[in-house]
């Protein structure tokens, strides 16, 4: 093509006719499918999976059609609204930076900096204006009390990947293209389609797998899509990953199948005695797993010619999550599967956070604590699962919430409703007036998805293989709004003082010029230019081994031995926990956060938010299928539609997150009509891995009747 951008190069014929395919990456999920949009007289007619894509080859799933009705959504705020006593008034941009400025800076002049709390949820990372102006912005409020969907989230793995590499986001991908043993725990990438593991058509990398003699096996509390489509299926009891965890690498040791390590890993000796007491016999009745199971999926393991464990939201989202990312790590190194071909391997992205941010994330843990429980800062952030207490106990007068929604999507989300009511000042960042917004002041409506440039900064650095891709907007913005990154730029600009944001202030510094700044300084050849006339996206490669140059600890070797870690690890108990029901979340696949819950298309059809719940424990409790149920723990209880199946194992009950729009004051017509239940109204902020303070969904106790 020539100098110019695909977008430009339509024929006359296709402008004039209004006529035109759009070539873009879908970024409701973080999967990074291609999709091929067909537009006609500024109409969307179709959706599909872009086959020319070199990353997700045509496959896209039902949340991409989701891309339209956001967009158009009569329900997305498009100007600024602030809240007076007759209910929501429209204001202009400058009248709302103002206000937003004057009540903060009063605020935090008041109390203190530390007064004002902020919350970036979920929806931030698929942004490309909110990941590379959002920083800034957030530095230049200066309070310590940040909080992020992270720590409801992936934030074992980033202190996996700290302790053990050096540096948070050196995370270890799945090479599943060309892996001969998948050992999935805890995950469903058939419905996520990875999770951090971007993997667009999980499905079909599935199938290649197996008709290339390799074999899967699923570890999870319920038979999930994935494991419908493995070769082995094994239950386990939810929380109980740490005990089979330990145990395989207790055999490991045990039966002499640990590989010879180079000299790139540090502190292997030790390893065995510390694992020494948790056999498959002393763990089985912990996990309720056979122990020649255990043995022969190791067996299994090691004789395959490449093999991989990855453990995502089910392992990360539990009492032990750290201590289950660190024992994946330490599996996937002893059996030789580190950083080797078909193993866990670590992408080479074309813009390389890693490797432009460098050594300083190794220090950054533990600097400030919250201010009730003590729960440690890390990466800049204090764990969500203190947020709402330390504004009870009075240190947070104002918040701040940059496109989440952490009523519905952090642990006991009605004490979180108590604390929000206190604020003195709330401002949202946000394009709907949802359960968590609508105690802000103002609403700061930044333009959606389709109206904005894209490349997946985060994505890119997760992804299965190689890839570059930008996608230019589709549609102009309504006339007079903004843009994410013009609105973080705009706020930022208001309350730096400091030299660091002089840069960011250029009125030349966009998306676009940062972006070509960071290509730059990763040492490629790319540019916005170059990728512009490549709208299909350019493939970079398989990944090969990287980790001996990308170590960033103090020593330069991985540390398999944490002592952070190893501390943790002395204190596991073997006794038997408490018999009853606990519960667990699910992943469904038409639904990723609360906000694509106002899609028609995305929510019609059968009740989706169903409580899942084995035969033997809903005939001890003379409980029907489809019967409405009350389910209570100790934060809270919900009235929920009861779904009898196997899927999950006895013991166990199910609930989707993201729903629960049942609560008054909120102004998105679909979702209230197809609101649910939340599942964290009983999820318990007082239950959360001691190492990290992430919060554990899985295996909170409760009580069905």
């Amino acid at each position: 093509m020539n100098e110019l951008s695909y977008k430009d190069n339509l024929t006359d014929m296709a402008k004039k006719s209004g006529t035109f395919t759009h070539y873009r990456t879908c970024n409701l999920c973080e999967a990074m499918c291609g999709v091929e949009i067909e537009v006609v007289d500024d109409e969307i007619k179709s959706i599909k999976g872009d086959k020319q894509d070199p990353f997700s080859k045509g496959y896209i799933c039902p949340k991409a059609t989701g891309l339209q009705d956001i967009y158009k959504d009569p329900d997305r705020l498009t100007k600024p609204v602030k809240k007076t006593v007759d209910g929501w008034e429209e204001i202009s941009w400058k009248a709302a930076f103002d206000l937003v400025e004057e009540k903060i800076e009063a605020l935090q002049e008041q109390h203190g900096v530390d007064a004002l709390g902020v919350y970036q949820g979920n929806p931030n990372v698929h942004s490309l204006g909110a990941m590379l102006f959002g920083p800034n912005f957030i530095r230049s409020l200066k309070t310590r009390n940040r909080f992020s969907a992270t720590s409801v989230d992936q934030l074992p793995h980033h202190y996996a990947s700290q302790f053990m590499i050096g540096h948070m986001s050196m995370i270890p991908v799945p090479d599943i293209n060309r892996t001969q043993f998948f050992l999935c725990m805890g995950a469903n990438p058939v419905v996520s389609n990875g999770s951090l593991m971007s993997a667009g058509g999980m499905p079909q990398k599935m199938k290649d797998l197996r008709a290339r003699g390799g074999k899967i096996v699923v570890v999870d509390p319920r038979r999930t899509e994935t494991a419908d489509k493995s070769d082995q299926h094994l239950f386990i009891k939810p929380g109980a990953d740490v005990y089979l965890l330990a145990a395989m690498i207790h055999v490991l040791f045990e039966e002499g199948k640990v590989q010879s390590l180079s000299d790139i890993y540090e502190h292997e000796e030790g390893l065995q005695e510390m694992f020494q007491a948790y056999s498959p016999e002393s763990t089985q009745k912990l996990t309720g797993i056979d122990p020649q199971a255990v043995k022969r999926l190791v067996a299994d393991f090691c004789e395959a010619e490449s093999a991989v464990c990855y453990g995502r939201m089910g392992l990360s989202t539990q009492e032990h999550g750290v201590l289950c990312q660190w024992m994946i790590n330490l599996i996937n190194i002893l059996t030789g599967n580190f950083d080797k071909e078909g193993g866990a391997m670590f992408p080479s992205p074309a813009f390389d956070t890693v490797g432009m941010s460098g050594r300083g994330t190794y220090k950054k843990f533990n600097r400030w604590q919250s201010a009730v429980r003590n729960l440690p800062e890390f990466g800049g952030e204090l764990p969500v699962a203190a947020m709402a207490e330390d504004i009870l106990a009075g240190g947070i007068k104002g918040m701040l919430t940059v496109a989440g929604n952490p009523v519905l999507s952090t642990p006991n989300g009605n004490q979180l409703e108590k604390a929000l009511e206190s604020m003195e000042f709330m401002v949202s960042i946000d394009i709907y007036i949802n359960e968590t917004t609508k105690y802000a002041d103002v609403i700061l409506p930044p333009a959606t998805g389709l109206e904005n440039d894209h490349y997946d900064v985060v994505f890119h650095t997760l992804a299965i293989h190689n890839q570059a891709k930008y996608s230019e907007a589709l549609f102009d913005p309504q006339p007079g709004a903004m843009k994410d990154w013009e609105i973080l730029k705009a706020l930022a600009k208001r309350f730096s003082k400091q030299s660091l944001s002089q840069k960011l202030q250029d009125p030349f510094m966009t998306p676009e010029t940062m972006l070509d700044g960071g290509f730059k300084r990763s040492n490629n050849n790319l540019s916005v230019k170059k990728l512009k006339k490549e709208p299909h996206g350019v493939d970079l490669g398989p990944h090969k081994p990287v980790l001996q140059d990308r170590i960033y600890t103090d020593s330069g070797k991985v540390d398999l031995a944490p002592s952070l870690f190893v501390d943790q690890l002395k204190k596991l108990s073997l006794d038997q926990g408490e018999d009853g029901l606990v519960l667990i979340g699910r992943r469904l696949l038409r639904s990723n956060n609360s906000w694509m819950h106002n899609s028609l298309r995305l929510v019609k059809g059968r009740d989706m938010c169903t409580l899942l719940i084995h035969p033997e424990d809903a005939a001890q409790r003379a409980i029907e299928n489809q019967q409405e149920v009350e389910v209570s723990s100790r934060v809270g209880k919900v009235r929920i539609k009861a779904e009898i199946s196997e899927e999950v194992m006895q013991g166990v009950v199910s609930i989707p997150h993201g729903w629960g729009h049942n609560r008054k004051g909120t102004q998105w017509k679909i979702a209230e009509e197809h609101a649910g239940v939340s599942i964290n109204d009983l999820t318990d902020d007082q239950f959360v891995d001691p190492i990290s303070g992430n919060a554990a969904f899985s295996g909170v106790k409760v009580e069905v009747a």
